[in-house]
């Protein structure tokens, strides 16, 4: 059993919408396919992954360092124990051999994407949904039958007012989402009360989640949080910049609702400063690493046995990313939700097309591997890229 080829991509993602601190005009993703020698109706198991939106493709980390790296690996170096699959613990150390310690970022986005596609190859090599591969190599057989799921929206467009705003969530609605999220920090504060009271008054506070996407700083963080608190909002997102585990900590003092961070850390080791340094109270707070960019499922799951082991439960977990592997986690492993984008980053965000969603919770489903065969635009343009 061999690893027969590894192909990578750069994909568009780019749309006109913008958050408090960029925005996706440029935006891109690296797609990867991992071919291997086992044959199933007649065709070599392919295994795909990508990573998540908000850090661009990683081409040049791929080609240069981590693909070459695997594909000089020893015969047998990159399998279980037994011989009779992929090891992912293994390819992971392997991609990963020579590198530093520290500046998780970019290198830990590409090794996310290529993290993914193993995980699927593993999965489909097994004949199992990835979500009850997980479930029973690490969760005792305990599995989620239904996932929380929220949309990720709210985006600022050009000339979208109150109107399109609360049609777009009246729209998330309408598809069975019960929690709705929207964007906020790229206006005034008198400006975004007027957008959040708009989408309250819709769904309801405690359904509403807003996400500043790191742009306050802690006087700005603190007003935010005292305007917003007779909202009883479902969290307050990302306030500060995320490495600031100071800021956090102070607004975690004086701002009673949920808070919630973690999408733009990229490591095991950045996930335990956050808990050690930031504030976070496993009473309310959500954690949202996302495994698409912070070194894959691998490493996530390090991340689950770390929390546990600091009195966290993974109930708390939410990963962000709104892509089918996050699905398979939350179902699997038994964590608290999944981001979902039904309406942006396509055609990567979302889930299968066959996905359900009713009062905001949603079936994994029964496909191979992650699932990506049943999400077909998607898959059509995986197949144009990388075959």
């Amino acid at each position: 059993m061999r690893i027969t080829d590894i192909r990578e991509a750069t994909a568009s993602i780019s749309s006109n919408i913008q958050n408090a601190y960029v925005n996706f005009s440029q935006m891109t993703v690296s797609v990867i396919a991992v071919e291997s020698d086992v044959m199933r109706h007649g065709r070599p198991v392919i295994g795909y992954g990508f990573c998540s939106n908000g850090r661009y493709a990683q081409g040049g980390i791929l080609r240069e360092r981590l693909i070459p790296r695997l594909t000089a690996a020893g015969e047998g170096a990159l399998l279980s124990d037994d011989g009779g699959n992929f090891d992912p613990r293994k390819i992971r150390d392997t991609m990963l051999a020579n590198e530093k310690p520290g500046g998780h970022g970019d290198r830990a986005v590409a090794a996310g994407a290529l993290d993914m596609a193993v995980w699927d190859l593993v999965a489909k090599i097994e004949e199992r949904p990835l979500w009850r591969l997980l479930s029973e190599r690490y969760n005792g057989g305990g599995h989620d039958e239904r996932v929380m799921v929220y949309p990720g929206g709210g985006y600022y467009y050009p000339g979208k007012g109150l109107d399109r705003l609360q049609d777009e969530m009246r729209g998330y609605r309408d598809e069975g989402y019960k929690v709705v999220k929207m964007k906020i920090g790229a206006v005034p504060l008198a400006e975004d009360l007027g957008r959040i009271e708009a989408v309250a008054g819709l769904v309801g506070g405690n359904d509403v989640a807003v996400d500043a996407n790191g742009r306050f700083d802690l006087e700005t963080a603190l007003a935010y949080g005292e305007a917003m608190a007779p909202f009883g909002l479902f969290w307050f997102e990302e306030p500060g910049d995320p490495l600031d585990f100071e800021l956090n900590a102070e607004l975690a003092t004086r701002y009673s609702g949920a808070l919630a961070t973690g999408e733009n850390l990229f490591s095991l080791q950045d996930a335990r400063n956050l808990i050690r340094h930031g504030g976070m109270r496993p009473d309310r707070d959500w954690i949202q690493i996302d495994p698409a960019l912070s070194y894959g499922l691998t490493e996530y799951l390090d991340i689950i046995q770390m929390i546990e082991g600091l009195g966290w439960s993974r109930r708390c977990l939410i990963p962000h990313g709104g892509h089918q592997l996050a699905l398979a986690l939350a179902a699997g492993l038994q964590l608290g939700g999944s981001e979902s984008y039904p309406g942006v980053f396509q055609p990567f965000g979302g889930f299968a097309d066959d996905t359900v969603i009713v009062d905001g919770w949603a079936e994994p489903g029964e496909h191979m591997g992650i699932g990506m065969e049943a999400k077909s635009a998607m898959f059509a343009e995986i197949q144009r890229l990388v075959g």
